[in-house]
């Protein structure tokens, strides 16, 4: 079994325990599918006060963090995956200016055998260390965040659940949204009525044919109705076509009825 490594750089290792400690990447970590690293820039500094930080040149708000400390964290990272078979690892800096973080771009992701995150604070890391040491550049949304260590996590969390064997149903990772350019049907569960809402009937029905048409038709429509621009993306087989159209004018007549 190929072990994914990932190694962040980042000035608050704790707050990755929300990886390693909890959930499915938790469980995921103790198989020996991937393994994390993490590398404090400051246990790389040659001061007594551990800087990692100064003004920045030009004048302006805030600090920047120095390109030394950070650049030895990273070749530090380096040199633990190539000693862990890693051929290439790329390296990757958390960033709003980055590309946005898509399925497509996690399917990318998912073939590296190796990654390493630049968790940035403050107003950013040295331009220079970026030239000389980044890969990529990804962003998660256009919003500022406090660091880029939230980022990383939901990067490292979206790779996870992609590599084999770590959901539990295999079709699960399949069935997310975003997988197929759609967003996901709607789910129900016990009890069969809650608060004088019914199960729709078709999914008590046992006809797994009709109950994969139903949340086909669901899935189009929901993204019809919130993420329209995804449908723009897409080309519809003719069956989809035709399942849109349904859910379109099922749609129309609850809208009437509540008039």
């Amino acid at each position: 079994m190929d072990v994914k490594q990932f190694d962040v750089v980042t000035l608050f290792p704790p707050m990755f325990e929300a990886i390693s400690q909890f959930g499915i990447t938790r469980r995921a970590g103790e198989e020996g599918r991937y393994q994390l690293h993490l590398w404090n820039p400051r246990d790389f500094t040659d001061d007594n006060y551990r800087t990692i930080d100064d003004r920045p040149y030009g004048g302006g708000p805030g600090m920047v963090m120095l390109a030394d400390p950070m650049e030895k964290a990273v070749q530090a990272a380096k040199q633990r995956q190539l000693a862990n078979g890693v051929e290439k690892p790329k390296v990757i800096y958390m960033s709003p200016q980055g590309r946005h973080l898509t399925h497509a771009v996690v399917m990318e992701l998912v073939s590296q055998s190796g990654l390493i995150f630049l968790a940035g604070r403050y107003e950013g890391v040295d331009e220079r260390l970026v030239r000389r040491q980044v890969d990529d550049e990804i962003s998660i949304g256009d919003y500022v965040l406090s660091g880029g260590e939230l980022a990383a996590m939901v990067v490292i969390d979206a790779i996870v659940r992609q590599l084999p064997g770590v959901l539990g149903d295999a079709d699960s990772a399949e069935q997310d949204s975003f997988v197929n350019g759609l967003l996901d049907y709607p789910h129900y569960t016990r009890p069969e009525i809650y608060q004088g809402e019914p199960v729709p009937e078709v999914l008590m029905s046992g006809n797994h044919a009709h109950i994969k048409k139903w949340r086909l038709k669901q899935a189009l429509g929901r993204t019809w109705l919130r993420r329209p621009d995804l449908l723009a993306a897409r080309q519809l087989t003719k069956e989809e076509s035709g399942l849109l159209a349904a859910f379109q004018a099922d749609h129309k007549q609850e809208q009437d009825a509540d008039k």
